[in-house]
């Protein structure tokens, strides 16, 4: 066993019977969706591998991934025959078998994994909490006892419909292991990674405030994840709202349609940037989404922003003006720019998309100026597309938040839009952004200052109010 040096990384095996979720637990204490293989064939990982955590420069956390145990039953028969003696502790028990021949045949596996746990400080026994508790896993974890350092049984798949929490917490409790965790590799709770390390801390007593330290600095990184994501989507916002592109229109008011098709194009890549970076940050990569709503089609968004059937998919009601000009292809506000720089201006003001204008102002006023100024105008992105593009990339973000980095399935989004993010939250800032398109990223004229940076707060500052709502609503319908 190893010396109680506090001063070295505290040493973790993670162990358990096959196919639980061992591997699929470092993925997700790591972050890394690399770490070893994930199948669900039993007996996948054949070797142990190790995992490092660290604070600054310095590692403090080392955690072994193991074999998983198959034969218990025969394995623990194997051990009390192998015994020097009846009077033989835990650890002498387990040396014992180690030295002989059944350790190098036919319970090689196990062996591996028994040698890492007498290395070790402490262990923790993964569960699937989708099986009924059989006679092999309590003979798994009095071998595993045998070993003489802290166990911590971890309940994985607790959200499954079919898991049966109750009953293993009522086994384990038999069994003397009364300090136990549920921790679901897949989906974890926000807060399931410190509940982690408190409990494991709680079995180790002097190495205890290691883990607080750890567990700390995780909870920093993930709410810098955050806000550095809600950031992005701020920056995206401003980006989007505030451009506008200057085109040319025909004698009967007619754009080009190269030129919608130029819009459109930067605004899609400006989008398809805010994705990459939200995949970034959080560590995963286009494959890891296949929205049922927005799905990747060669590494870009599958559904057009500007189609009206992504407005429908993402529950965006479609009416009047807004579901005209997107029917007709558009998706965009035209903006006129008259004969003169003050028309252009006055009229630009006033104007929003084509439909909307002659259902705001009456037809006849509104075919008048449509019909009377030609020449310049610009392109800038209708409110209802713009809800739709915002809107797809905060649910992206809370997707990616509630995510483990063990899932396999692809992250499949809903297609609900969050009313709130539109009608109590940004719409308010719209007016204000549009009269500013130098604020734009994507404009070859961008001119960024303090009111930029003030109305990019007051964006983060909103979608973070909407993220602990909508948090909040997710935890109560979960108790």
């Amino acid at each position: 066993m190893p010396k109680a040096d506090i001063k070295r990384a505290l040493q973790v095996a993670i162990v358990g019977h096959t196919n639980t979720g061992k591997t699929s637990l470092l993925r997700t204490l790591t972050r890394n969706k690399h770490f070893g293989e994930v199948s669900a064939a039993p007996s996948t990982t054949r070797h142990v591998e190790a995992a490092s955590l660290g604070l600054g420069r310095d590692t403090v956390l080392e955690l072994y991934d193991t074999p998983g145990l198959e034969d218990a039953i025969a394995l623990l028969e194997t051990i009390d025959a192998q015994a020097d003696s009846a009077r033989a502790d835990g650890p002498a028990r387990i040396n014992a078998f180690l030295q002989s021949r059944p350790a190098s045949q036919r319970f090689e596996q196990e062996a591996k994994v028994l040698r890492q746990m007498l290395q070790c400080d402490a262990a923790c026994y993964v569960i699937d909490a989708r099986d009924p508790v059989l006679a092999k896993h309590r003979d798994e974890l009095a071998i595993l006892n045998s070993c003489g350092i802290p166990l911590l049984p971890l309940l994985n798949f607790v959200s499954a419909p079919q898991a049966q929490e109750n009953a293993w917490r009522d086994a384990l409790a038999r069994l003397g292991l009364h300090v136990v965790v549920s921790f679901d590799t897949v989906a974890p709770e926000r807060d399931g990674e410190r509940v982690f390390y408190a409990k494991l801390a709680t079995l180790l007593d002097a190495r205890g405030t290691v883990l607080e330290k750890l567990s700390s600095s995780h909870e920093q990184d993930s709410l810098s994840r955050r806000n550095a994501g809600v950031e992005l989507l701020a920056q995206l916002f401003i980006d989007v709202a505030s451009y506008r592109a200057q085109v040319q229109s025909s004698e009967s008011g007619n754009i080009d349609k190269k030129d919608l098709a130029q819009f459109n194009r930067v605004v899609r890549e400006r989008e398809q940037a805010c994705v990459d970076g939200l995949l970034n940050l959080y560590r995963f990569t286009r494959e890891d989404v296949e929205a049922s709503n927005l799905p990747f089609s060669e590494g870009r968004w599958q559904n057009d922003l500007f189609d009206p059937e992504t407005l429908t998919a993402m529950g965006i009601n479609l009416g009047g003006g807004a579901a005209a000009g997107a029917a007709a292809g558009l998706g965009v506000d035209m903006m006129l720019g008259g004969a003169s720089l003050g028309a252009g201006a006055a009229i630009g003001a006033l104007l929003g998309g084509g439909a909307q204008t002659l259902r705001r102002y009456g037809r006849r006023i509104g075919q008048s100026l449509l019909g009377s100024l030609t020449g310049s105008r610009y392109l800038r992105i209708d409110d209802t597309v713009l809800q739709v593009l915002v809107t797809r990339q905060l649910v992206l973000l809370q997707a990616l938040e509630g995510r483990g980095h063990a899932a396999i399935e692809q992250i499949r989004l809903g297609d609900t839009a969050l009313a709130a993010l539109w009608e109590e939250g940004l719409s308010r800032y719209l007016l204000e952004i549009r009269e500013h398109p130098a604020w734009s990223s994507m404009s070859q004229s961008q001119s960024w200052d303090g009111e930029r940076q003030a109305m990019l707060e007051r964006i983060a500052a909103k979608l973070q109010e909407l993220l602990k709502r909508e948090s909040a609503t997710r935890g109560a319908k979960q108790r």
